[in-house]
């Protein structure tokens, strides 16, 4: 930790998420909360590469100035970025503080893997999108999830009572986050695991199907919903089916409670190359990993109507969601987690754009929108 200006005894629970720590603790994950390891074939990593040419890319920054691509990501609290174009990764970019061998929390990209999961399984006939999550998990039975599709479950269109608000500090969110061992314990509340939690959320008055709201206990329920379809626990699918044949070259982590239940919606932590090669399975149809039809779903988006009439709607105009996928309007795929993360597939131009981050701001929507452009430059260029 050298080149940090703060201790590991600095770090805990309580500030893991805060920076200037997480600058470093989003590589370290694992030393604050349990993961279990989802191994790789463990190649070794050619010498990182330089922006290039890309370096004198022009990019707007929050303040309306023209600045370099380089100064860009420093302003804006990056950590990586990686631009593979026709399969070859060909500029790169680190923070001073980044290790590219380390893996980095992805947070809510992670959703984007357990569609990716869903898809897999409903190729293979043991998940039907028709089929009621309480069929799979049927302790959901009289919560949110009880009368619920599996294909609205994928599309975050479930009428549930909760409330997303990650600088939460003491309702919905909070609660949630101690069950995922995320956030330190009330001593006097107990802590639910997080599948006794998701089995608890309410409903809301609105039918199933008919709203896009993202909601992140959504992703956490479709990996109980996963679990019990393929008969594995969700690092293990991920593993035999996607992490070893992709060929990724680094172990991922994934965030566990204390019965082992994945945090499926944000708890995948993977080095930033490793996500990009993920973004080209997706860019190039699968290679007999993931089904043709489910990337030709992902691509064909979902329900645009529901997505213009959704609370994201101004984030892709004339875009739409689709197991857990951003499909952005543009002809583009997009994959999106708190404090920066993105992975941004061009199918066009055979580009995918992987940038990890700390930003200060779980969200921040005039940032959001300025990386959304810069990673549409990079593609054009």
């Amino acid at each position: 930790m050298t080149s940090h200006s703060f201790t590991r005894a600095d770090i805990d629970l309580s500030n893991w998420r805060a920076r200037p720590y997480s600058t470093w603790s989003f590589q370290n994950v694992s030393e604050f909360v349990p993961s279990t390891v989802i191994r790789s074939t463990r190649k070794p990593e050619k010498p990182a590469l330089d922006l290039g040419d890309f370096a004198k890319l022009a990019v707007d920054n929050l303040a309306g100035e023209t600045i370099g691509l380089s100064d860009f990501l420093e302003e804006s609290e990056s950590d990586a970025l990686v631009i593979m174009r026709d399969g070859e990764i060909i500029a790169e970019w680190q923070a001073a503080h980044f290790d590219p061998d380390r893996p980095h929390i992805i947070f809510s990209i992670s959703k984007s893997v357990t569609g990716l999961l869903a898809g897999i399984l409903i190729d293979r006939g043991a998940l039907s999108l028709d089929e009621l999550v309480s069929t799979y998990v049927p302790d959901a039975q009289g919560s949110a999830y009880g009368d619920l599709k599996v294909k609205d479950l994928l599309t975050m269109t479930v009428a549930i009572d909760f409330s997303e608000a990650y600088l939460d500090k003491s309702g919905d969110y909070d609660r949630y986050r101690r069950a995922m061992l995320w956030n330190p314990e009330h001593p006097d509340e107990p802590t639910p695991t997080l599948r006794e939690l998701l089995c608890s959320l309410p409903r809301a008055a609105h039918e199933h199907g008919t709203h896009h709201a993202y909601r992140s206990p959504n992703a956490d329920m479709a990996a109980l919903v996963i679990e019990a379809a393929g008969g594995q626990r969700y690092a293990e699918l991920f593993e035999n089916a996607i992490w070893k044949p992709l060929g990724a070259h680094a172990d991922a982590f994934l965030t566990v409670d204390r019965a082992g239940n994945a945090r499926a919606s944000g708890g995948l932590s993977m080095t930033a190359r490793d996500l990009t090669r993920l973004g080209e399975l997706v860019r190039t149809g699968g290679h007999g990993i993931l089904p043709k039809r489910l990337v030709d779903e992902l691509w064909e988006g979902g329900n645009r109507e529901v997505w213009a009439a959704g609370e994201q709607r101004l984030l892709y105009p004339g875009g739409s969601y689709r197991y857990f996928w951003y499909e952005t309007g543009t002809g583009a795929l997009a994959g999106m987690g708190i404090h920066g993360q993105q992975v941004w597939i061009d199918r066009a131009t055979k580009t995918v754009i992987v940038r990890q981050a700390s930003e200060t701001l779980p969200v921040n929507d005039r940032l959001d929108q300025r990386v959304i452009a810069m990673m549409k430059a990079i593609s054009a260029t």
